[in-house]
C-alpha cells in the first residue's frame, strides 16, 4: 500500500486506480455499471483528495462535508473510492452485490459513510438541496454539500425543482458534478455532450454554471474552487467519456449495466492493480449544530361535542410541540392555510420550510434533514403525497424517520371532487416497508396520537380530514399505536362494524339505527390502521358471529378493509367492505357519503343485509 500527495499530477495514478477497482468489483459480482463508473473517476478523485472535508473515522461528526451519488448506480466508483481513503479494504471492495455485503447494488446507508439510499434517478440532487438548506437554516454548521448527478437524470423534473429551490434558498454551500457522459441505457442522452444546454438552464434558474473538460484534473480543480467562492449554488458539468480507459467499451452503446467482457485485459489496459491511498482532509472546525430554543407549551384540548376538523387540530398540536421541543421541522407545498401547519410557522417560524408547489423537493427535504437528526413534519393534500411516492419508497431503504400528514382525504371533501380526494393514500402508504399509518376521527385523539408519532421510527402517515367531526373522546383519554378503541359493544353483539376517521361518526349513528330493529352492532375505531389491532379486531368477530363490516372513505384496494381482512385471514369470519367504489363527482360532504353508501344509513342497510345472510 502507498500513501500519495494530493498533488494533481500523482492523483491522475489514483484515477486509474478508482477505475481499476471499479472494472475489478463489477467483475467479481458478474454484474454492475462499470463503464458509468469509469467516466467520473477523475471528477471523483479531485474532490476527494482536495476539496472534501470529512473524517471517515468519525461519520456522525456534524461539520463533515456531504456527498451524494445521485447516479447511484455508478457505486463501483463510490465503492472503490471508500477503498482509496482507507475506509474498506480490498476484500470488501469484492463482496460488492453478494448476499450479505455492504456494498450493494446501489449506495444505501447500511454504510455509515452514505446519507440516504440512491438508484431511483432524479432523487440525488433534491435530497442534497435539503442537506444545504439544513445547514443553512438548522444546524448553521459549515458543511458543503457535493452531489455527482447523471447526464441521464437531468431529464426528471424533480431535478428542476432541485435547481429551482436551491437558487431560490441562495444555497451557496451546494455544488452539484453533472457527469456528462452523453450515453444513457439505451443510447444517447436528450442534449449529448451540449454541456452548454445544461449550463444555459441552470443559469436560467439562478445557479452559477460551470462547463469543464471531465478528464482534465487541473480544470476539474479550478471549477471545484471557483465552485466555493460562487455566492450561489455551483453546478459543474462536465465532458467525460463512458468507460474511459478501455477502448473496447469507450464511448460505445450498449455497455452500459454490464460487467466489461474481459476483466484482466481491462485491468491491464487501465495500468494494472495498485493499492494507494489518499488522506480526505478533515473538517478545520469543532462546531456543534445549532440549538433553538423551547418553551413550556401544553398539547390543545377540546371538549366532548364540539365540533372541530382534525386537520385543525394537527395544527394547534404540531404548533404545541413544536414550542416545546426545538428538533421538530414542519414543511408544506403551498397549502398550510388548508393543512394548517401554518399555525406552526406563526409559533415557531425559524423551523417552518415553505417548499411550494414541489412535493418532490418536500419530501427529498424531509429526507434530508432526517438525516441530520431534525424530526420533520411533512403536511400536503392526501391527494398530492401521491406526487413524491417514489421518494417515499426509496426514504424507506434509507431507513429515514419523518411523518407526513395528508389533509383533504376521501369523497367527504366534498365539492372540490376527485382531483382533490385522497383515495389511494392509505393503500400508498401501507405499501411502505416499515410504515406507521394512522387515521383519527376527533380532535383529542389527532393531538394525543401526534405526540406518540414524533419518536417512532419509520415513515409515518397521519390522514386528516376537511369537514368538522364532534369530539367524541375526553380530552384525558390515552391512546396507542397499533391499537383499536371499541367504542359500543354487548354480549349479544350481531355484527361488527370496523371505521376509522369519518366513517367512525356514520357508524356510531348507524348503530343507532340498527338497535331499532334489534341488530346490536359492536362499533371499533380502527385508528391505527398499520399497525393493525389483530387481538382486538379478532375478538370482536368472534363476538357477533363471524359478522365484520368494514367502512372507509377510500377505495376498496388497499384501505381499511383489506388491512382488516389481512387481520383476520385463518379466522373464521365473513368480512364485508363499503369502500369508494364510483368514481365521485362534486357534490356536498352529505351527499358523497350517501352516493357511495358509507353513510350511516347506507352502514345500516349492509349491516342487516350480512346480518340476514349469515
Amino acid at each position: 500500500m502507498t500513501t500519495m500527495t494530493t498533488d494533481l499530477d500523482t492523483l491522475t495514478d489514483v484515477a486509474r486506480q478508482l477505475r481499476v477497482d471499479s472494472v475489478r468489483a463489477s467483475g467479481a459480482a458478474g454484474s454492475g455499471h462499470p463503464t458509468s463508473s469509469l467516466s467520473a473517476a477523475d471528477l471523483a478523485v479531485v474532490l476527494a483528495a482536495r476539496h472534501f472535508r470529512y473524517d471517515f473515522a468519525a461519520p456522525d461528526n456534524p461539520n463533515n462535508d456531504h456527498l451524494i451519488f445521485s447516479k447511484g448506480h455508478a457505486s463501483p466508483l463510490l465503492y472503490a473510492l471508500y477503498k482509496a481513503v482507507g475506509a474498506i479494504d480490498d476484500d470488501e471492495l469484492l463482496t460488492f452485490r453478494k448476499a450479505g455485503s455492504r456494498l450493494e447494488g446501489h449506495p444505501a446507508p447500511v454504510l455509515p459513510w452514505v446519507d440516504v439510499a440512491t438508484g431511483s434517478l432524479g432523487q440525488g440532487l433534491p435530497i442534497a438541496v435539503g442537506l444545504a438548506l439544513c445547514g443553512k437554516r438548522l444546524d448553521r454548521l459549515g458543511y458543503r454539500v457535493w452531489v455527482l448527478c447523471g447526464d441521464g437524470e437531468m431529464a426528471e423534473g424533480s431535478m428542476w425543482e432541485a435547481f429551482e429551490h436551491a437558487a431560490h434558498e441562495n444555497l451557496d454551500n451546494l455544488t452539484a458534478i453533472i457527469d456528462v457522459n452523453r450515453l444513457g441505457q439505451t443510447g444517447e442522452t436528450m442534449h449529448g455532450w451540449d454541456v452548454e444546454a445544461y449550463a444555459a438552464r441552470a443559469r436560467a434558474c439562478g445557479w452559477h454554471a460551470i462547463t469543464v473538460d471531465g478528464h482534465d484534473m487541473r480544470a476539474i480543480d479550478d471549477a471545484y474552487r471557483a465552485a466555493t467562492t460562487s455566492g450561489r449554488p455551483t453546478v459543474i458539468v462536465a465532458r467525460t467519456v463512458k468507460g474511459k480507459g478501455v477502448a473496447e467499451v469507450e464511448n460505445a452503446t450498449g455497455k452500459h449495466g454490464k460487467p466489461l467482457p474481459d476483466t484482466d485485459a481491462a485491468v491491464a489496459e487501465l495500468g494494472g492493480y495498485r493499492d494507494v491511498r489518499i488522506s480526505a482532509e478533515r473538517p478545520d472546525v469543532d462546531a456543534a449544530p445549532h440549538v433553538f430554543a423551547t418553551e413550556e407549551a401544553e398539547l390543545p384540548t377540546w371538549r366532548v361535542g364540539d365540533e372541530v376538523a382534525t386537520r385543525e387540530a394537527y395544527g394547534e398540536a404540531l404548533a404545541a410541540l413544536g414550542r416545546r421541543r426545538g428538533d421538530i421541522v414542519a414543511l408544506d407545498g403551498e397549502v398550510s392555510n388548508s393543512t394548517k401547519s401554518e399555525l406552526f410557522a406563526k409559533a415557531v417560524p425559524e423551523r417552518y420550510l415553505e417548499m411550494y408547489i414541489a412535493e418532490q423537493q418536500m419530501f427529498a427535504t424531509a429526507i434530508a434533514l432526517q438525516v441530520r437528526g431534525w424530526r420533520p413534519f411533512v403536511s400536503t393534500f392526501a391527494a398530492f403525497t401521491a406526487r413524491a411516492f417514489d421518494f417515499t419508497r426509496m426514504a424507506a431503504i434509507s431507513r429515514a424517520n419523518f411523518c407526513v400528514t395528508g389533509s383533504h382525504a376521501g369523497v367527504a371533501i366534498g365539492e372540490d371532487g376527485p382531483s382533490q380526494m385522497g383515495l389511494e393514500d392509505i393503500a400508498a402508504f401501507r405499501a411502505v416497508h416499515g410504515s406507521t399509518v394512522i387515521y383519527p376521527c376527533d380532535a383529542n385523539q389527532t393531538a394525543a396520537l401526534l405526540a406518540r408519532l414524533i419518536d417512532r421510527d419509520g415513515i409515518r402517515y397521519l390522514r386528516t380530514n376537511r369537514g368538522k367531526t364532534p369530539v367524541i373522546y375526553p380530552a384525558d383519554e390515552e391512546f396507542r399505536i397499533g391499537h383499536a378503541r371499541v367504542l359500543r359493544a354487548s354480549d349479544a353483539d350481531d355484527v361488527t362494524i370496523v371505521a376509522a376517521g369519518v366513517t367512525v361518526h356514520e357508524a356510531l349513528a348507524a348503530a343507532e339505527r340498527l338497535t331499532e330493529d334489534g341488530i346490536a352492532a359492536r362499533v371499533i375505531d380502527c385508528y391505527s390502521v398499520k399497525p393493525i389491532d389483530v387481538e382486538t379486531l379478532t375478538a370482536a368477530a368472534g363476538a357477533a358471529g363471524g359478522r365484520v363490516l368494514t367502512v372507509e372513505d377510500h377505495f376498496p384496494e388497499g384501505g381499511l378493509g383489506e388491512a382488516v381482512l389481512t387481520a383476520l385471514a385463518g379466522v373464521d369470519a365473513h368480512v364485508r367492505q363499503l369502500a369508494v367504489r364510483e368514481m365521485p363527482g362534486s357534490a356536498t360532504p352529505e351527499e358523497q357519503l350517501r352516493f357511495q353508501g358509507i353513510d350511516a344509513a347506507g352502514i345500516a342497510t349492509a349491516a342487516r343485509d350480512l346480518v340476514a345472510t349469515r
